[in-house]
């Protein structure tokens, strides 16, 4: 049992705090951090990623201070900025921890209100280390700078210049993993660590036209280009910064300032890398602009292009440098006009690749499989073959490019966004597992480092979501988001293979069956050898039906890469063209309906329950096709469903066969239900709508066959008239894919009829009808139930009407007169329906409204219903029915409002959730919000709930916390991409909020 807060320690002990070493209380102690007074700071420190390694600096931070601590302990107790900022600093980078250890007082480079610096600002900084002023030489306009500082006192100056500056941006990355404080944007942070490289390179370039012209003016114009990610503006925290040389003249001069800027920059900041030149590093340093336009012009091979596409004029002679950049642009443009450029690229890609050893592959973010290459190299690749004709290409950036790709139509926007998602957790793994240690590495801690994943896990800002921890979850991204890469460069970087992989016959086959394998596996199979077998099956011999299966596979393929299990959906496709081997007209629907070929696949790699359905009602296909008025799946009407249902039934005499007949139709009709839901053609209350009005026929033929059938056994007219009420979501119209059909039987003796016998007759009736609708069929199931019935399952199944009245008037407790809210006739005869509706009203719409006493009975019910009946186990948060701001929730909240005030608001005497919140914000009961809220709440968690049937094929009322299934509940659920954090993270903020209502209406 959890304590309540006040009983709870009042000082969290080192295992509450992520503290793992027993000597972490003595290293409390020795800041002070030991009483109540201390609580705030301690909870605060134990969310850093590794809180033994911030405890552990903080106390050396502390012995550097001496009596400044008292400054700092004040501060970090009032200011959650610097708490943030310093904590997540120190639990993440023992590097910067160590440089903030060694100069103290820089702690307060953190403290107040920071702001990160401009590249202007940073540059004057770094330019302050060494005294830079700007050159006065024979070139002015060149840009150049000179420092008074040089040798090895300039490196050391330069260093911690560039470390406070480094220090400040991670501090300000990190702060959001121990504080509330606002999230840096990935994008941010390679523009600021950009910014501060091209200002640490122009310092260093200061120093160097001081060490080689100490005594005149620097005779040469000197541009540094920028390549890479530091051109591209996204550099990393610890990376080389590649560079490219141009000078009028490119003398010795030149080369020697170039070659000490590379020396001062790799000595004081990072490795400054020139082997992108002319020739790489057998090829001159410095270079004219001539030079370097003759050897692009002649010599430059592709991938020396590729590169080109992030150039940028940095520091020096930025005039020359845009000159350079000028004339080089329109040859990276025209690149893709080269003999097998395509071919070329991917072929590079896979060197790239096959580099990395085998057993890092996995591993490895920055080269392995569904890494940071892969996006890059599928990006630059769509550029470089559309920018030739579209300007918009032309920019430097990955997630610019994919931004510009999408808008321009080269690149699906869900596609564009989902890479770029990827792209940037990747890269934030990247970035924090170099800021560790201030070291250059791209390879994720092995599998069997739990510690280091651990770390991993909270350093990225991981957290639990319900049924994994941080590290369960970090895992469980990573995977997600390798896979999506492999599946997406797959479908942009591949895409001719894409024919290779369908076309499995002799004449056309282009990949070797591991080379396919390996294609479908990059695509999304999690397991290709079973998808490399329905493939060879579906286009196994020289029959007709096998040519037009080669010739649809390639798209259905694409098409079923895009849903949450394409593996199960290319099974289903399989079993389906089975079953349709006779019908000619099925694989022509899908050659010349493209909508209808990607719509079935949408429906077969999304769900679990609607391919069973499609075996056995295959017409249902024909209806994914459009017509001149919209989509053919939403041409029926409810109305004309029933008719249709109840016209095929009464052709049987035999009740069995009869039902059967409804089966069927019911098969047709919830198939194609589902397909228009998951293809989201159906809103929530058009789904629940058209459920209820197929339920409400089938049990009226099933009712009207079993009476035909007596009455002919019997030889005489029935000796009762018999009527079904809907209870619950049924007689509300609102029932799900899982509901069960909650019903009243009721009757009355005809005239002359003993009440006994007419009495016996509907028990029977009744017993027949819930046998036949609920006897063992692999249709989703047909469970009528009747526990709602007075006196519950232990009293009568059948009353006559005057029973039923005389039970109501004299026992009827609270629940009871609230379940009859939602009484509706649904079958059978609609006088005795409308009668008994008309004698229950005074029964739930009371003269007066309800007692109190009943009230406050319904209020003690409803308290131990959200306290007993959540399945053990349940997540109260994510439980659909009964869960937080869940079903139960709002329907008992407008039912408490409609037996408070149903009697004097005609408009409240309505079985519909829906409509009686339309009526409860009309009459002003509730305010226009809190009704919205109720109304937002209820429609998420029905379409929840029904997105969970379909996915899973059964009834189930609790969402996952993570995993394929919660993916595919957020696609069908219309959240592109399945994108399933989004999803919970709605679902979470609008049943809470919806809660919040609904406490308070109880409460009242």
């Amino acid at each position: 049992m959890v304590k309540p807060p006040a009983a709870r320690s009042a000082v969290p002990g080192p295992g509450r705090l992520g503290l793992v070493e027993p000597t972490a209380p003595s290293e409390l102690r020795d800041l002070g951090w030991v009483g109540e007074d201390s609580i705030e700071l301690l909870w605060s420190l134990s969310r850093a990623a590794n809180a033994d390694l911030a405890l552990r600096t903080l106390v050396r931070l502390k012995d550097g201070l001496g009596e400044g601590w008292a400054e700092l302990d004040a501060a970090l107790r009032t200011d959650k900025g610097l708490r943030g900022r310093l904590f997540g600093l120190f639990g993440a980078s023992s590097a910067c921890g160590d440089h903030l250890v060694a100069d103290p007082a820089s702690w307060k480079i953190l403290a107040g209100d920071v702001r990160l610096p401009s590249k202007d600002e940073a540059t004057a900084t770094m330019m302050a280390a060494v005294g830079a002023e700007p050159e006065d030489g024979a070139h002015p306009d060149a840009k150049l700078y000179r420092a008074k500082v040089t040798g090895p006192d300039a490196i050391a100056a330069l260093r911690k210049a560039y470390r406070d500056e480094l220090m400040l941006l991670a501090a300000v990355d990190l702060a959001a993993t121990v504080e509330n404080e606002p999230v840096l944007p990935y994008q941010t942070v390679g523009h600021q660590l950009s910014d501060l490289a091209d200002a640490a390179l122009n310092a260093a370039l200061a120093v160097a036209v001081a060490a080689v012209c100490p005594d005149a003016p620097c005779p040469v114009r000197l541009a540094v280009i920028a390549m890479g990610k530091c051109g591209a503006r996204e550099l990393n925290y610890v990376s080389d910064v590649d560079v490219v040389f141009v000078a009028e003249p490119a003398d010795a001069i030149a080369s020697r300032i170039a070659g000490e800027m590379m020396r001062v920059g790799s000595s004081a900041f990072f490795d400054v890398d020139a082997a992108l030149r002319p020739e790489g590093k057998r090829g001159e340093l410095v270079r004219t602009l001539d030079s370097h336009v003759a050897y692009y012009k002649r010599w430059a091979k592709t991938w020396e292009f590729q590169a080109l596409l992030k150039a940028r004029p940095m520091i020096g002679d930025v005039a020359l440098g845009q000159q350079y950049v000028d004339a080089l642009s329109p040859m990276v443009w025209t690149a893709s006009e080269r003999e097998d450029f395509v071919p070329e690229v991917q072929a590079m890609r896979r060197r790239v690749e096959e580099m990395v050893p085998p057993e890092l592959r996995e591993r490895e973010l920055k080269l392995g499989r569904g890494s940071l290459r892969d996006v890059e190299f599928a990006v630059q690749l769509l550029q470089l073959v559309h920018g030739r004709a579209d300007e918009a290409l032309h920019v430097q950036s990955t997630i610019d490019a994919l931004t510009a790709l999408a808008a321009r139509g080269y690149v699906g926007r869900d596609d564009a966004a989902n890479l770029a998602a990827s792209y940037e957790f990747l890269r934030l793994l990247e970035h924090r597992l170099q800021l560790q240690k201030l070291r250059r590495t791209h390879t994720l801690p092995p599998a069997d480092d739990e510690e280091a994943l651990r770390w991993l896990a909270r350093a990225a800002h991981m957290r639990p979501d319900g049924s994994k921890d941080a590290l369960g979850v970090l895992n469980a991204e990573i995977k997600r988001n390798s896979h999506r890469v492999r599946r997406l460069h797959a479908k942009l970087f591949y895409r001719p293979l894409l024919e290779s992989v369908a076309r499995i016959d002799k004449e056309a086959l282009r990949l070797s069956p591991d080379a396919a394998i390996r294609q479908l596996a990059a695509l999304g199979y999690t397991a290709p050898e079973n998808a490399l077998g329905h493939l060879t099956a579906l286009t196994s011999g020289a029959s007709r039906k096998g040519r037009i299966q080669a010739l649809l596979l390639p798209t259905l393929l694409e098409s079923l890469a895009d849903t949450p299990d394409p593996d199960a959906g290319l099974l289903a496709y399989r079993r389906l063209s089975d079953a349709m081997t006779d019908q000619t007209w099925f694989l022509r629907l899908l050659r010349d309906e493209a909508s209808v070929a990607e719509r079935l696949m949408t429906v077969l790699g999304s769900s679990a329950y609607v391919p069973d359905l499609l075996i056995k009602a295959p017409d249902v296909v024909r209806l994914f096709a459009d017509s001149p008025a919209g989509p053919r799946l939403l041409e029926s009407k409810p109305e004309d469903v029933a008719r249709g249902i109840l016209t095929a039934s009464a052709r049987h005499d035999d009740p069995a066969r009869a039902i059967a007949a409804a089966r069927s139709l019911r098969r047709y009709e919830l198939a194609r239900i589902a397909s228009a839901d998951i293809l989201g053609m159906l809103d929530v209350p058009g789904v629940c709508k058209a459920l209820s009005s197929v339920w409400a026929a089938v049990l009226n033929a099933a009712l009207a066959a079993v009476t035909k059938a007596s009455e002919k056994e019997l030889g005489t007219p029935a000796p009762a008239t018999f009527t079904v009420i809907g209870m619950g979501r049924l007689g509300g119209g609102e029932l799900g894919y899982g509901s069960d059909a909650d019903v009243l039987f009721v009757c009355e003796p005809r005239e002359g009829i003993d009440e006994t016998v007419a009495v016996k007759w509907a028990n029977s009736i009744g017993d027949k009808v819930r046998a036949l609708l609920g006897a063992p069929s692999t249709d989703p199931p047909l469970e009528v139930d009747t526990g709602l019935r007075p006196e519950g399952r232990s009293g009568p199944m059948v009353r006559t009407l005057a029973s039923y009245e005389a039970y109501y008037a004299q026992w009827a407790q609270a629940w009871e007169i609230q379940a009859l809210l939602r009484a509706h006739h649904v079958a059978g005869d609609a006088d005795l329906g409308l009668r008994f509706l008309h004698m229950i009203d005074k029964t739930r719409y009371p003269e007066g409204g309800v007692s109190e006493q009943a009230v406050r009975e319904i209020r003690r019910i409803k308290a131990r219903v959200d306290s007993e009946r959540l399945p053990r186990g349940a997540d109260p948060a994510t439980h659909t029915k009964l869960g937080r701001g869940g079903l139960a929730d709002i329907e008992w909240t407008v039912q408490l409002i409609q037996l408070r005030h149903a009697h004097e608001i005609e408009s409240l005497h309505n079985t519909s959730t829906l409509e009686t919140l339309d009526a409860i914000g009309a009459a002003e009961l509730l305010s226009e919000s809190d009704v919205d809220l109720l109304r937002d709440a209820w429609i998420t968690a029905t379409k929840a709930r029904n997105c969970l049937v379909l996915v899973r094929g059964k009834a189930t009322d609790q969402l996952p916390g993570s995993g394929r299934v919660l993916s595919a509940v957020a696609q069908i659920a219309g959240w592109g991409g399945g994108d399933a954090g989004e999803f919970l993270d709605n679902y979470l903020r609008v049943t809470r909020r919806a809660k919040a209502v609904v406490e308070r209406v109880f409460g009242e």
